[in-house]
């Protein structure tokens, strides 16, 4: 039945969907006009918003092309393409590769949400070249799994309230991860998702006749030896010894932050991705070669963060983000907050796509809300974090990295992506409301 409903909607989006660049340029000319038309801004107040947040993400915009880049080089080494093989050795159909993309991307997600794009978009690559099964659907499962990022071990949100000193402290207190991460209302909506984005995954297999698929040979990273050494810099290129001794320099340094109690965050990821793809390849000439085919996925990331940003400003800036959320909070009952706040946030998500920057948008709104209500803080806050993680299925935003390994357009996953969005909207709006 789902393979049924889905095929018009893949159809729908490959004909209507335009360009990430295009999606994220129409997005600017609506807040541009929700700015002026409902906050009553001026266009040059908003130009000015516009233009001075516009480079907002660059550190961000930097962090993300280093996932890109720095988990491309890691899968080409010998040894993580051989581990990934064998991995995919285990599907034995189409519908056991499915499944298994989308597990081992729930479950990397779940550990850390920079770590999950990377790992399901190499993973869905590896079981391209050994099952040969629909493309689209294999990388849409892939990224299907960053849905639970938010209710694990790195959301943002949660571990925010979780750490002493933060912006509203004074309003919530300090909020334990035990009350939000590892609450039994989060931990319904996690499993649920386990269970339920694999299962919908499988069930969207399309026959064989509506299935695209690509060619294995196209997904082979090429071998890179070091050549000739007919200069005295060849040795330096060559060395094994530079590599190993950065390598190890890296490794140390993991080591002591790690047993010091250091968690998983995004630099961390890119630095332990970086540090084993130097020691991996063994020599400088290697790495280079492979950086070389990794940075030309990430034209999309350079160009339309920043347009984000910019976006991104003008809903902070002009108040619009905030109206939003008053809108759809206003009429809601202790009962139905968590629901309606989840729904704002998802809202909110296509202009915000950023957990920490969303937070800062709506906490303002939401806390009151909540603390009038009589409504747990940490409920509000996941309900908060769920909408933005739950709009990310049909956000291009998050999506940029995993489509530059896996070499598709934003329309080629968005139709499946589309079904996982209304089906986990259920799982969650379930959870926050009645668990």
């Amino acid at each position: 039945m789902l393979a049924a409903v889905s095929k018009p909607l893949v159809r729908l989006v490959d004909r209507y969907l335009p360009d990430p660049y295009i999606f994220v340029l129409i997005l600017t000319l609506v807040v541009f006009a929700a700015a002026i038309g409902i906050e009553g801004q001026s266009p040059m107040a908003v130009v000015g918003m516009w233009g001075t947040g516009f480079w907002e993400l660059l550190s961000f915009s930097m962090q993300m092309l280093l996932v890109l880049v720095a988990g491309f080089m890691l899968a080409s080494t010998p040894l993580v393409k051989g581990f990934l093989a064998r991995l995919a050795g285990l599907a034995t159909g189409p519908g056991s590769a499915i499944i298994l993309v989308s597990l081992v991307s729930l479950a990397a997600s779940w550990i850390n949400w920079g770590f999950g794009l990377v790992v399901g978009a190499l993973f869905a690559k590896a079981l391209a070249r050994e099952i040969k099964v629909d493309y689209r659907l294999l990388v849409a499962s892939a990224y299907s799994g960053f849905i639970v990022w938010h209710g694990g071990l790195a959301g943002s949100i949660p571990l925010s309230v979780a750490t002493p000193g933060h912006p509203f402290e004074a309003m919530t207190g300090i909020i334990p991860t035990s009350k939000t991460i590892f609450s039994t209302f989060n931990l319904f909506i996690v499993v649920a998702l386990f269970v339920a984005v694999p299962l919908v995954n499988r069930m969207m297999v399309p026959a064989d006749a509506d299935s695209v698929y690509v060619d294995p040979a196209k997904l082979v990273e090429p071998e890179v030896d070091d050549g000739s050494i007919t200069r005295p810099s060849d040795y330096l290129e060559t060395s094994r010894l530079l590599s190993w001794l950065i390598g190890l320099g890296g490794v140390a340094y993991l080591f002591q932050y790690f047993v010091g109690g250091g968690g998983l965050t995004l630099n961390v990821v890119n630095f332990l991705f970086l540090t084993l793809a130097i020691i991996l390849h063994g020599t400088p000439r290697r790495l280079l070669a492979s950086l070389n085919e990794a940075v030309k996925g990430g034209a999309g990331i350079v160009i339309q963060f920043p347009f984000y940003a910019g976006i991104m400003a003008i809903m902070v800036g002009s108040g619009l983000a905030v109206t939003i959320s008053n809108w759809l909070v206003a009429f809601a009952s202790a009962e139905t907050l968590a629901f309606w706040t989840f729904i704002s946030a998802g809202i909110v998500n296509f202009f915000v796509p950023s957990g920490g920057g969303q937070w800062a948008v709506q906490a303002p709104v939401i806390l009151p809300a909540a603390q009038a209500l009589g409504v747990d803080p940490a409920r509000a806050a996941m309900a908060v974090a769920w909408g933005d993680a739950w709009t990310n299925m049909v956000q291009p935003f998050w999506a940029l990295p995993v489509l530059a390994i896996a070499g598709l357009n934003a329309k080629d996953i968005m139709g499946f992506c589309l079904i996982q969005l209304v089906l986990s909207g259920i799982i969650i709006a379930i959870g926050l409301t009645y668990i």
